[in-house]
């Protein structure tokens, strides 16, 4: 082989990846990756093209607004497929994590293009964090992660944060193999029926203080699986939930996101 040719072949290998310079920065996403849906007010009709195909029924629409629970939505592109007007488009942001449930749902007023966030904030941060974990795990956390039933897509994400780019110990987050050693709960899935008694034992094997975090729409609502006589319609049946994580499956920066949320290091991220 031509020597041209092996160093061409070799270049890509020489050339060193830096690692993930995230929360410190803003994510590298490609430019293929699904965000949460938005919408140009000013173009909708209130057809509801979007509502009818949406499969989870994250969207729904009103006289007066439409709204969207990143909590249910999947990231599938059918709802800007759908939409005559292309009202709607795959937004990039992927960075959706919330403490509380109801704060995943996004509303727009139609016709006046101004959106509001439905989220229940208060002046007492200590209401939404568990203040002794965060003084006890100081800088560092311990993770199990639990499938409760899951496809692997959110599995996939997550293990990704242990590869050389994303790189979580930096971060002072670890995972272990046993829930007694385990500051939080890392669930995936559905939470199906013959999981949930595995899932509640996990839980209480854990040390106090403890949190959970639910990763993935079919983690926080089932998913296209919701309404399954065999799944929980997501975790929150069976578990304290502390963070939602939206996504399907959510990028590893948003899991990040929700970990740092969790023991209430989320300030830590460049402008937050």
């Amino acid at each position: 082989m031509p020597l041209d040719v092996v160093r061409r072949l070799l270049a890509p290998l020489l050339v060193p990846v830096a690692t993930s310079q995230y929360p410190g920065a803003a994510p590298l996403l490609q430019p293929a990756t699904h965000g949460l849906p938005e919408l140009d007010a000013n173009r909708c009709n209130g057809d509801a093209a979007c509502v009818a195909v949406c499969p989870t029924g994250a969207i729904e629409l009103s006289e007066s607004s439409w709204s969207i629970d990143a909590g249910k939505c999947i990231f599938c592109n059918a709802c800007a497929l759908a939409c005559p007007n292309d009202a709607i488009r795959i937004g990039s942001r992927v960075e959706l994590a919330s403490r509380e449930r109801d704060a995943l749902i996004e509303r727009r007023s139609l016709g006046t293009a101004a959106a509001s966030r439905i989220a229940a904030t208060s002046d007492n941060e200590a209401a939404y964090l568990r203040t002794p974990i965060a003084g006890r795990v100081g800088r560092s956390l311990h993770v199990r992660h639990l499938d409760a039933g899951s496809c692997n897509g959110c599995d996939w994400e997550i293990a990704a944060l242990l590869n050389s780019y994303y790189d979580i110990q930096r971060l002072g987050i670890d995972f272990v193999a046993s829930p007694r050693h385990a500051d939080l709960l890392l669930v995936t899935g559905v939470m199906t029926s013959n999981l949930a008694e595995a899932a509640r034992r996990t839980y209480d094997a854990m040390p106090e203080p403890r949190l959970v975090v639910a990763v993935g729409a079919c983690a926080i609502s089932g998913g296209v699986f919701a309404g399954s006589p065999v799944t929980g319609n997501g975790i929150g049946g069976t578990l304290p939930v502390d963070v939602f994580v939206s996504g399907c499956p959510p990028r590893p920066e948003a899991i990040i996101e929700g970990l740092l949320m969790a023991v209430g290091r989320r300030d830590a991220k460049a402008g937050a």
